[in-house]
């Protein structure tokens, strides 16, 4: 009778067990997106006055995480932010810290909705940017995707 006690236990626990890991797994497979890489940020910029205090923030990014080798940062720049980056009309500060941010290896990059609203190229903008062709606010989805964390200054 005990060890027929000991048998159903065992057997129960087992079966337990089981069911959590399963149930563990399946919802590890369900979860659409892990937490974000703490070493991978995208940087989202649409107010036109933010620009200097993004770069900055980026800047500050780049120094917390002890250097560019340690973070990968993106730049995705849409709305009326972009005119802070029109090679024409860019301020001296906007262009030398983006310049910087650049060389670190910050990836910018220009949304096509925008530069079609505003009417500028790529050869329009400061050094560096790349064109988001699918449009800025996807391009910081597809990011996010690949485990980017947001952040918005």
């Amino acid at each position: 009778m005990h060890r027929r006690n000991m048998l159903t236990a065992a057997i129960a626990s087992a079966s337990a067990a089981f069911a959590t890991a399963m149930a563990t797994k399946r919802a590890d497979a369900a979860a659409p997106n892990k937490a974000p890489d703490a070493s991978k940020v995208v940087y989202h910029l649409s107010d036109a006055d933010k620009a200097e205090f993004a770069l900055g923030n980026i800047r500050n990014h780049y120094n917390g995480m002890g250097g560019p080798a340690n973070v990968t940062i993106a730049l995705v720049v849409h709305g009326p932010a972009l005119k802070a980056f029109h090679l024409k009309a860019a301020n001296p500060e906007v262009t030398k810290r983006l310049d910087e941010m650049v060389k670190l290896g910050l990836s910018p990059a220009a949304c096509i909705n925008t530069m079609r609203a505003q009417e500028v190229t790529l050869k329009d903008l400061l050094p560096g940017f790349t064109i988001a062709d699918k449009g800025g606010v996807v391009r910081m989805a597809e990011l996010q995707a690949q485990g980017y964390a947001y952040l918005r200054p």
